[in-house]
């Protein structure tokens, strides 16, 4: 029984370790999100080629949208194209895209129990396009519920122009909804993240996170590594881990935005979570070998390193919480005399006050330097509401996650039905923010 109490007492111990170093390391970062200037780069005459892939799986109710706002941006119109990817789509999708004079490819299953989604939606698109590498000089990709502002080409160009090509950049990432509890989850999550974690991390030299939509990709570097070639249900936290892996760039651009979609529902809300931490998981089990060789290649400084690392684990503190909390528990069990729980006023007011701070003061700090929103009694109510219910969502995901880690061939749609006036959203958002 001794053998066994030092084992737990080593495992519960070094997962607490983990833990609070991973807090700690993203306190530390986050300070880096303080200052107002947000713009780092000189703006360029457009110059570069882009293409857009919107991948849209039965989205008849939403696409009218991103295609009138792609038809609206202040981009010359002979240096980008976008492409409506219809995603075995058994509504109208593709008749109303064509209607509306997007260009339209649609892809299909090779087989009823061939896989379907994105990242294969994608990689056919791209075997259809050819050499587009030749072509375009970056790609981007958004949600077929998305809308974003009309300069984002524009700022992308200059970006990408004055920073000497990167092969990744991605967008701010804002949302078209924010109302209940379980949109201002993900409302709340974002904009500390797009602050405290993307602008800070890019501000020290590190790579940002990839997120899924609002991102450019280098051509030449897609090409390279052999087209569309995720496989997991998060393609954009692999691309990120892989490509940061092989030394590449991942810049951050906090001057203009995509909008995205939200879930409004608890049941919606956890189904897309438990497809991230499915593929959060997939990613994390099959990549941490990696990250720790090219370390110890020299492929990648040891503060990226620890970026990734952190990152990567950041979608499981509950699993590991849930971990060290068993190994106290059955240690106790062991040894009668260890305590459980040991009550500490000071314990109790350093929790609160980094509680306060981490949650509140940053996320209203953000809300009010990033969107011109300034503080409000009336929403406490729904920060603490959405707190609660993401713990709940959060701990089901992770477990969900790592139970069914390897499965990475079946997802759940996320219906979309908001629709929005992408005009109306440009100007709103460049009213209520300056670029500095």
């Amino acid at each position: 029984m001794l053998i066994i109490k030092a084992i737990l007492e080593a495992v519960g111990g070094l997962t607490g370790l983990f833990l609070l170093f991973i807090l700690i390391y993203q306190l530390a970062v986050g300070v880096f999100g303080f200052r107002k200037k947000t713009k780092d780069y000189a703006d360029h005459d457009p110059e570069a080629r882009f293409l857009a892939l919107i991948p849209a799986h039965n989205e008849e109710k939403v696409i009218e949208d991103i295609i009138r706002n792609l038809q609206q941006m202040d981009y010359p119109e002979e240096l980008y194209d976008f492409y409506i990817i219809a995603d075995n789509c058994t509504d109208h999708t593709a008749e109303v895209a064509r209607n509306l004079g997007a260009k339209v490819i649609e892809t299909c299953k090779d087989s009823p129990d061939a896989p379907t989604g994105k990242p294969i939606a994608l990689s056919k698109a791209l075997r259809t396009l050819g050499d587009y590498q030749n072509r375009y000089d970056l790609l981007m990709i958004f949600d077929a519920d998305n809308l974003m502002d009309t300069n984002m080409f524009r700022e992308v160009n200059s970006q990408y122009l004055d920073k000497g090509k990167p092969d990744f950049i991605q967008c701010y990432l804002g949302m078209k909804n924010k109302e209940g509890a379980i949109a201002w989850i993900d409302y709340t999550g974002f904009t500390l993240s797009n602050r405290f974690f993307q602008l800070a991390k890019h501000r020290l030299g590190l790579n940002c996170g990839i997120g899924g939509t609002g991102f450019a990709m280098s051509t030449k570097y897609l090409h390279e590594r052999g087209g569309w070639t995720t496989r997991s249900l998060t393609e954009d936290f692999e691309i990120q881990v892989e490509a940061t892996l092989e030394g590449r760039k991942i810049l951050w651009n906090h001057n203009t935005r995509v909008y995205d979609e939200k879930p409004t529902k608890f049941k919606a809300s956890l189904r897309q979570k438990n497809r991230w931490g499915q593929g959060r998981w997939y990613v994390t089990f099959h990549e941490t070998g990696n990250l720790f060789r090219s370390f110890f290649g020299g492929k990648v400084s040891v503060w990226e390193f620890l970026s990734v690392l952190t990152h990567m684990y950041n979608g499981s503190l509950y699993v590991l919480a849930i971990i060290q909390s068993l190994c106290q528990g059955l240690v106790c069990l062991i040894d009668p005399s260890k305590e459980l729980f040991h009550f500490s006023w000071v314990g109790l007011v350093y929790s609160v006050a980094l509680f306060t701070y981490g949650f509140f003061f940053l996320f209203y700090y953000a809300d009010r330097v990033d969107n011109k929103i300034p503080f409000s009694v009336k929403t406490l109510p729904v920060m603490v509401a959405s707190y609660l219910i993401n713990i709940v969502i959060g701990l089901c995901s992770q477990i969900y996650g790592l139970l069914h880690w390897k499965d990475q061939a079946h997802w759940a749609k996320t219906e979309h039905g908001i629709a929005g006036k992408p005009a109306e959203v440009s100007q709103a958002s460049a009213l209520q923010r300056k670029v500095a």
